[in-house]
């Protein structure tokens, strides 16, 4: 079982993706912001992140960068409804960019593939 934190400021994003990962059996930590982020890191150990770039307080690329400046082994999934963020070289640092869908098969794909690499 991969226990992964998932970063996204909307409630019902935070619930489906609990839903639909934790039936994979994962075990699933979501949290709204980046402090909440910092703060679920520091007193637990994740195998990776998912992280949503428009955040309302925060940027995801800030988190990003900061995540992996603390965590540089920790496989960061960007997660967004926007393909342009893919293009800004800040996102280059992710392992793994997957745009937001009600198919969850590429999400899911890209984290097995990063948890058992």
């Amino acid at each position: 079982m991969s226990k992964l934190l998932v970063v996204d400021d909307e409630l019902h994003v935070r619930k489906l993706y609990q839903e639909v990962l934790s039936r994979d059996g994962h075990e699933v930590t979501a949290v709204a912001t980046g402090e909440e982020a910092y703060a679920a890191l520091e007193s637990h150990t994740f195998d990776l992140v998912v992280l949503d770039i428009e955040l309302e307080n925060d940027s995801g690329l800030n988190i990003l960068k900061q995540l992996k400046a603390a965590h540089p082994d920790l496989p960061v999934i960007l997660n967004s409804a926007y393909t342009v963020y893919k293009a800004d070289f800040h996102s280059w640092v992710a392992d793994a960019y997957v745009l937001k869908s009600s198919d969850f098969k590429p999400l899911k794909d890209k984290i097995n593939e990063l948890v058992h690499a």
